[in-house]
């Protein structure tokens, strides 16, 4: 079995109420999703974090050391990419797009053995996992204060039992929308706040102190990435855990994170750390450190299955009576086709959500979908 050919799908939809992070503004959906195709007729699919084109892009030029070679070979292959790019490319696309490729093999190989890629990843501790909601972004034209209390109130009798509220548009507005949306949902809820890296070390610490009454679980990329030292000065400086984990890519990306305690709780993303290959050892690594690891997860119902499969083999650390569980990330932002672009969409039911158990990541691609959302002039400049 050989690899016959690589292709991209990008995917847009054009949103009617644009809304924004602190850090971006979306104004459309858009996606990537990989497909490598084997000569016994064999497809594996996988998707990438971050943008669609770009991606695509890296995704090509990464195609001449694809084909013909074993699909099984995980490993030498994850390598030889690496080695490909690496002079230019320790971080940031070249990563993102060998994570999509990387996925898409695994699915592969677990086609191939008949079972789901958890099994192969050395067996399942988990049959469904608790999901939290991802949604209370800045909508344009609304008044976010009722806006995310209406969504988290929402998420909360749909059956879930944590959302995160989007935060680093000015500590004092997002200190109201915090309390406010406390009050609305009660103590037992739990809650989770993410500043998208919008503050600075000071209004980052500022904000923790004055939030710690309100029982959030975590603090996500209070900075920019690139300052571990301001990562560790807000973990020391104020009493709310810190995560983040997102955007640092690969072993060597989360190395110092781990090492010098700058997070509480790791998050790295299987579509843009490097894959399942990558993630398996970025997850040894923070269990070696004491570091507790909660995947990022942002995409599309290719990502969601991926991230379940990962999440399925994630052993227990420590290995306790009761466990602390690992949650997963659910998007519930405008998306058409988040769940189109499989046949069985994978949906949650009183905020569980089940892990696929068919071969490879245990789901089916509906290409009805791709070709409805296809990226406008998706192949000109890939």
């Amino acid at each position: 079995m050989k690899i016959a050919a690589v292709h991209t799908h990008l995917l847009e939809y054009r949103l009617p109420t644009p809304f924004e992070s602190a850090s971006m503004r979306f104004d459309r959906r858009a996606h990537i999703l990989v497909e490598v195709v084997c000569d016994n007729g064999l497809v594996g699919w996988g998707e990438c974090l971050g943008p669609a084109r770009p991606n695509a892009a890296v995704v090509k030029a990464y195609t001449q050391w694809l084909i013909g070679a074993d699909p099984l070979e995980t490993e030498k292959i994850w390598a030889v990419l690496y080695n490909a790019l690496r002079d230019q490319g320790q971080r940031g696309l070249a990563i993102t797009a060998l994570s999509g490729i990387d996925i898409a093999l695994w699915d592969i190989k677990g086609k191939h053995f008949g079972v789901p890629v958890s099994t192969l990843l050395g067996g399942r501790f988990r049959e469904s996992v608790k999901a939290y909601a991802t949604g209370s972004f800045k909508r344009d034209g609304v008044n976010r204060l009722d806006d995310n209390v209406a969504d988290i109130t929402r998420y909360q009798r749909e059956g879930f039992h944590a959302s995160k509220i989007k935060i680093g548009f000015g500590v004092a507005e997002d200190l109201a929308i915090v309390r406010a949306v406390r009050d609305a949902v009660g103590p037992e809820f739990r809650i989770m706040v993410d500043a998208n890296h919008g503050y600075d070390a000071l209004d980052a610490i500022r904000f923790g102190n004055a939030a710690a009454e309100l029982d959030i679980d975590w603090f996500e990329e209070p900075v920019v990435p690139e300052q571990l030292a301001a990562y560790r000065e807000v973990r020391d400086r104020q009493p709310i855990p810190v995560a983040g984990g997102e955007t640092w890519h690969s072993r060597w990306g989360m190395r110092e994170p781990i090492e010098t305690r700058a997070v509480d709780i790791l998050q790295p993303d299987l579509a843009g750390t490097g894959g399942f290959t990558e993630a398996r050892r970025i997850t040894d690594f923070a269990a070696l450190h004491g570091v507790r690891v909660v995947p990022h997860v942002w995409g599309t119902a290719v990502h969601i299955a991926a991230a379940l499969q990962f999440m399925a083999a994630m052993v227990p650390s420590p290995m306790r009576v009761n466990p602390v569980e690992p949650i997963l990330e659910f998007d519930r932002t405008e998306n058409p086709f988040r769940q189109a672009v499989v046949k069985t969409p994978i949906d949650h039911v009183d905020g569980v959500v089940t892990i696929p158990n068919g071969p490879g990541l245990g789901i089916e691609i509906d290409r009805d979908a791709l070709a409805e959302y296809r990226m406008p002039d998706a192949g000109k400049d890939i």
